[in-house]
């Protein structure tokens, strides 16, 4: 069953059925009736189209920032803030597209040839519910210029923005059979993922489900995008401004109710700065704690998405403190509703479950470094490798550190983020391939070499 729960207060608003396995049947062969003409349009026709989406979304931000207010809690202003985003993505793959796929000339022994970029066929896209619009576009802009057709599987609790995007998409000029969303179980994914007829797969979710689709992909040989989980590291060598670094690093972790993947979670500080950062650290997120309707543009602290997922990481805060980790502030569920006081955590050592797991809520982990040497340890002691920060004066030794770390990501003086013309992705258990940029529109493309 897909449901509209309100997490503010645990108020069950709608509830869908699922599709039916001949309903997922049907919107398979949909999408692949519709590829054929699809491909056949020319790229700057697509592009329009893509251009006219982006125009769209801008003049629907409020509409779709209510919607994913509602559905999953995230604040108003955060849901504007990501409408914003969406429309950077689609505006830039519409303007880049026909560049992006030019043809490639290439001079080759004994003669030349050329490498044409065109698109592979039907794919699926398996959304989560943490940015309902952004992550959908990430895997939808690129992919309609390059003239694949999509099927599209949103998170279960957020039927209504999966349904609103669909309409910007169909009022844009995207055709019916180009785009169509389905509201298919989980357990209908083997079965997608097994019909010939789809040629991709790509997930944003979880580590687990990233490995139960991989597993079906692979089975079926089709090709496969992963961002998954991430435990992102942010070092502090040093700084001239320790109250604006504190300020950015828990802004940054705090967004979206600390709900995004990229999110620097494990705060990693020189020694001699440490226990001044973990002081101004402790009293900015304190100021979190006044729980409040994220409807509201003056709420600091929104709920989580759910009541199952603030008691999951309720759950892990206190498993992290009966294991020995210091809790300096926070760590309380609040009632009604998916609220949880935004937290931070410190001497978490690696024979905690805290150390190496990912806590996908308001939480911060802090670590003391004794050395520059010592901090690039601990950032690469993770099973994940998604994205990461370095915080620092020196301009050469921040790019230093940022060659060392193991992530697809690296930020200087600035925690997390994303646009439309970065590659966006990461590496080990943070799964695999890049959207956004122009890699992004490479993920799912023939590149087809003719010989002259």
């Amino acid at each position: 069953m897909y449901a509209v729960t309100n997490p503010a207060t645990g108020e069950l608003i709608e509830e869908i059925p699922n599709s039916t396995d001949e309903e997922v049947q049907a919107a398979i062969a949909r999408v692949h009736s519709g590829y054929g003409a699809w491909r056949r349009r020319s790229v700057e026709d697509r592009a329009a189209i893509v251009k006219r989406a982006a125009e769209l979304f801008a003049e629907r931000a409020d509409e779709l920032a209510a919607i994913m207010t509602l559905e999953m809690g995230k604040r108003i202003n955060e849901g504007r803030g990501e409408v914003g985003i969406v429309v950077d993505i689609f505006t830039y793959y519409a303007a880049n597209g026909p560049q992006l796929l030019a043809d490639e000339p290439m001079a080759i022994k004994g003669g030349e040839a050329v490498i044409t970029k065109g698109p592979i066929g039907p794919l699926l896209g398996i959304m989560p519910w943490n940015f309902p619009c952004y992550q959908v576009a990430r895997f939808v802009a690129p992919n309609l210029v390059l003239g694949n057709t999509i099927l599209l599987k949103h998170a279960s609790i957020c039927p209504r923005s999966a349904a609103a995007i669909e309409s910007v998409l169909r009022d844009a000029g995207v055709p019916d059979d180009v785009y169509v969303n389905t509201f298919a179980s989980s357990s209908q994914i083997p079965a997608i993922l097994a019909d010939p007829r789809i040629q991709g797969v790509s997930l944003t979710g979880s580590e687990q489900a990233g490995i139960s689709v991989a597993a079906e992909a692979g089975r079926n040989l089709k090709k496969t995008v992963l961002e998954l989980g991430g435990s992102d590291p942010l070092i502090v060598l040093d700084t001239d401004d320790l109250e604006e670094t504190v300020k950015a690093t828990a802004t940054a972790r705090m967004r979206n109710c600390g709900q995004s993947c990229n999110a620097p979670k494990r705060m990693i500080v020189l020694a001699d700065l440490y226990d001044d950062f973990v002081v101004g650290l402790t009293k900015r997120v304190a100021d979190f704690y006044l729980p409040g309707d994220p409807a509201d543009p003056e709420t600091k602290l929104p709920p989580l998405a759910s009541i199952a997922a603030a008691d999951e990481v309720a759950e892990q805060v206190e498993r992290a403190v009966r294991q020995g980790a210091v809790l300096r502030t926070g760590g309380n569920r609040i009632e009604p509703g998916a609220y949880l006081e935004a937290t931070v955590l410190t001497d978490v050592t690696p024979e905690m479950d805290a150390y190496y797991e990912e806590i996908f809520g308001p939480v911060v982990i802090v670590f003391k470094a004794e050395t520059e040497e010592e901090a690039i340890a601990i950032a690469n002691d993770s099973p994940f490798g998604l994205g990461a920060s370095v915080f620092g004066t020196d301009p050469e030794r921040n790019a230093r550190v940022a060659r060392q770390i193991e992530s697809g990501m690296v930020y200087l003086n600035s925690a997390g983020g994303s646009q439309a013309d970065l590659p966006f992705g990461g590496i080990k258990r943070s799964g695999m391939g890049r959207e956004l940029g122009a890699a992004g529109i490479e993920e799912f493309m023939n590149k087809k070499s003719i010989r002259l």
